[in-house]
């Protein structure tokens, strides 16, 4: 009979309980998967999976009992660096889909809206068409692999360890933030310009024929100029998604240094 002493069952259990850990949290956060219509289910065997394969390659994990004071600190610990890594992800489609939401806005189509999965709420239709759009870019780069690479890489940058984590990746995070909406704003810029002088036009119209009846001119000509510098300006977007997903990437490096002990 095969006997297993309480050591070996918590060397076992670390080696793979606490990469879980971290991989669920990150999971809840990402914009693909951990947004509602992603069944619960879904996620786990994800990151069940994902697990497994990562497991043996990873550092060595502390043989530290679950069930103690140190093993709560350790699971705060993972689920802090896994939300901070998936929260990285989450603001590029969070930017993205506010330059769609700015753009629409503009273009007078706030009215027009679909369901979103992600947040469980309607959007309007050209949010959904930039998510879309940055998603898509994301697996066409094979960005997905540079994103798991990243997180595995943070066993390495920031050890399963009792020691306190530094809130110095915390700080990248937030200043991320910042630079990560200013990139969304310039997304929007090619259509917002072309609409902003579109509506001075139309204003200074108005001014010279005032029984110019402007509901029924402008709407249709903001419309129709918002469409046409979208079709011409839809070359520029790829290059500069790819981009701000390569920085995303970078980004989820410097928080898992930055949180190191």
């Amino acid at each position: 009979m095969i006997s297993v002493t309480s050591d070996q069952l918590t060397t076992w259990l670390a080696l793979f309980f606490w990469p879980f850990v971290r991989v669920m949290a990150w999971l809840s956060v990402d914009p693909l998967l951990g947004n509602r219509s992603a069944p619960v289910s879904v996620r786990v065997a994800f990151a069940f999976v994902l697990t497994l394969v990562v497991a043996p390659v990873l550092p060595e994990m502390p043989k530290v009992p679950l069930v103690s004071g140190e093993g709560f600190l350790l699971l705060s610990q993972q689920i802090l660096v896994g939300l901070s890594l998936g929260f990285v992800l989450r603001l590029v489609f969070a930017a993205i889909e506010f330059s769609g939401q700015f753009m629409g806005l503009q273009m007078g189509l706030s009215f027009a809206t679909l369901f979103d999965p992600i947040h469980g709420a309607q959007t309007p239709v050209l949010s959904q068409f930039m998510v879309l759009m940055a998603a898509l870019m994301l697996f066409a780069t094979n960005g997905h692999h540079l994103v798991i690479g990243a997180l595995v890489d943070s066993f390495r940058q920031v050890p399963v360890t009792v020691e306190p984590l530094s809130a110095r990746g915390l700080y990248t995070v937030v200043e991320w933030a910042g630079s990560i909406f200013s990139t969304g704003l310039q997304i929007a810029l090619p259509v917002s310009a072309t609409l902003l002088a579109t509506n001075l036009a139309i204003g200074m119209m108005t001014r010279a024929a005032p029984q110019l009846n402007i509901f029924a001119v402008g709407f249709p000509l903001t419309l129709t100029a918002g469409f046409f510098i979208l079709y011409t300006a839809i070359g520029y977007f790829p290059p500069l998604i790819e981009r701000v997903w390569h920085e995303a990437i970078g980004v989820m490096g410097a928080t898992a240094r930055g949180l190191a002990p």
